[in-house]
């Protein structure tokens, strides 16, 4: 992987960490187009990238993290199944499911199917205008919807925003419940890799996470404000149909 590798797949990561598209298997995909081997750093690179992603929520959500203690109550219990999940299965994720081209298309395809019909499902049923209106009781069974996104293809921000809709959240509503629980899941997941991989990682490769963190910050940062302007009159049945058309063109490059 060379700094300019760098650069784009941490476009590619800002672009798509938040959009119910699967980051991850944008990710693979890029890396097969530029000729990047799917080594172990790349694997960790593709987890720790998106801590750029990531703190650029915490930056456009920062007064509602210092003070919206209700909205926390229901990402923590949101967060309790992703992290039991993530941290018992580790070994499998990294080892079978990180790479399996088979497992993002078929998860790429689905996940379009389920989201074009869960958005037709949000326009009747979807009443909760706020992630505090959210009764407490229906927060983890968000975590565990978003505990599917360990497999890659699925998305962690489709897994969630699906969950959150069929839990009577807005479009909108869900898309921030998202967004903020993307916060603890992936500090978590990152800071748990890099624990167990970072040791390994020379200075270059260090500086190559530096310019994949840079680069997906000040992206996700722009992708954020312009996704949620664009849910204030649109849905997701455009990123449903996008979806299956990326696990045929996924197919194409992988399988065939």
């Amino acid at each position: 992987m060379e700094l300019k590798d760098a650069f784009i797949l941490g476009i590619v990561e800002g672009l798509t960490e938040f959009l119910p598209v699967s980051s991850t298997g944008h990710l693979i995909l890029t890396a097969h187009i530029l000729g990047i081997s799917h080594t172990e750093f790349t694997k960790s690179f593709e987890i720790a990238v998106q801590l750029g992603s990531i703190l650029a929520v915490v930056f456009i959500y920062l007064e509602r993290f210092i003070k919206d203690f209700e909205t926390w109550k229901r990402v923590v219990l949101a967060f309790i199944p992703t992290g039991l999940v993530g941290f018992l299965l580790y070994k499998l994720i990294k080892g079978y499911f990180i790479g399996n081209d088979l497992i993002v298309v078929v998860n790429l395809f689905l996940g379009g199917i389920i989201l074009i019909i869960a958005d037709k499902y949000c326009e009747r049923f979807c009443s909760l205008k706020d992630i505090d209106e959210l009764p407490i009781k229906r927060a983890p069974i968000i975590g565990l919807f978003q505990a599917l996104a360990v497999m890659p293809g699925v998305s962690r921000s489709g897994a969630t925003i699906i969950g959150g809709m069929l839990m009577g959240l807005s479009r909108k509503s869900a898309a921030e419940f998202s967004f903020i629980l993307a916060v603890p899941t992936m500090l978590a997941a990152t800071s748990y890799d890099l624990l167990k991989t970072g040791g390994q990682f020379g200075s270059s490769q260090w500086e190559l996470l530096g310019i994949g963190f840079v680069t997906a910050f000040f992206t996700a940062l722009v992708t954020v404000k312009a996704f949620l302007k664009f849910l204030n009159s649109h849905g997701f049945m455009v990123f449903g149909v996008y979806r299956i058309v990326i696990a045929l063109v996924y197919a194409a490059a992988f399988l065939l």
